[in-house]
């Protein structure tokens, strides 16, 4: 049968330290490893790898998740990959966190216990958030933006800018003048580049466009044949959810100033991989739908 995805999750866990030491500095963040003249994220990688494991545990024992004990043990699988990439790229790690909590919460039908646990990781995020001073700043600049438009908030504020410019329908494709202006217009701050070209009706569609996505691959995981399928296409919609909802969140500043691209329109070489790569899992696993035929035929 070859290697369980356990182990695999613990190779991708060896190139995430990896990167710690040997990786490649791109804007103040290492998270890249240079390999064979490409750069890779490896903890882009880690996202696929974390859905295939916590889909093979599932299936394995999908009566013992109704039990919190082993849905915490089922969490503390990730938490070697999630530490190691959690050092130098917390943004990714909440990612990966989102979607082992998205997986085994849909596993187990003990919903309040869930919750007291999400408290309880939003504590030990603002324990951690508190930790350095850098990301201390980051939550300074989202509360107060306009007095720090010379560092953290210029981002931020000119994003907000190209939003507002955008009005209803916006200035047309190729008419943003803030692309010229807004660091990072073409990966984390893509979305008010598209506000700001298509203004308000094209946001609105994107986004519509995401919850169709999001709509056909819970559709594929409740007709999947099998429940590994299944929780492998539970995990992409998490995925994918997740950071268009961070994404967007932090362009209209809900949320702190962090790097996350949005799928499938950022620019980008191993995101856009690996969401290839999930597409095609989610495709492999629609054409081995069954669908319940009417008792009258």
């Amino acid at each position: 049968m070859g290697r369980s995805c356990v182990a695999y999750l613990y190779d991708f866990r060896f190139l995430c330290v990896l990167v710690i030491f040997v990786g490649s500095n791109i804007n103040g963040s290492t998270r890249w490893l240079k390999i064979g003249g490409m750069s890779v994220q490896p903890s882009e990688i880690a996202k696929v790898a974390v859905i295939l494991l916590l889909a093979q545990v599932i299936e394995k024992g999908p009566k013992a998740q109704r039990s919190l004990k082993v849905n915490a043990i089922t969490m503390l699988l990730i938490s070697p990959i999630f530490l190691v990439v959690a050092y130098n790229n917390l943004s990714t790690a909440v990612i990966i966190a989102g979607i082992a909590f998205a997986m085994v919460f849909i596993s187990s039908p003990k919903y309040m216990q869930f919750m007291a646990v999400g408290a309880g990781l939003v504590v030990l995020v603002l324990i951690y958030i508190s930790l350095e001073s850098y990301r201390a700043g980051r939550i300074a600049a989202w509360l107060h933006p306009e007095e720090n438009v010379s560092d953290k908030g210029y981002q931020t504020l000119q994003g907000l800018y190209a939003i507002g410019s955008g009005g209803l329908f916006g200035k047309g494709l190729g008419g943003s003048m803030q692309k010229y202006i807004v660091p990072e217009a073409q990966n984390d701050m893509i979305f008010s580049i598209i506000c700001e070209e298509l203004g308000m009706f094209g946001a609105v569609c994107i986004i519509l466009l995401y919850i169709l996505l999001i709509y056909r691959l819970l559709f594929i995981a409740n007709h999947a044949k099998d429940m590994f399928g299944s929780y492998i296409c539970i995990g992409i919609m998490a995925h994918i959810a997740l950071q268009v909802i961070l994404n967007i969140a932090v362009v209209t500043n809900s949320i702190p100033n962090t790097g996350v691209s949005l799928p499938l329109i950022s620019y980008g070489g191993t995101s856009v991989a690996i969401l290839l790569s999930e597409f095609g899992l989610a495709l492999s696993v629609s054409k081995n739908m069954e669908f319940q035929e009417d008792d009258d035929v």
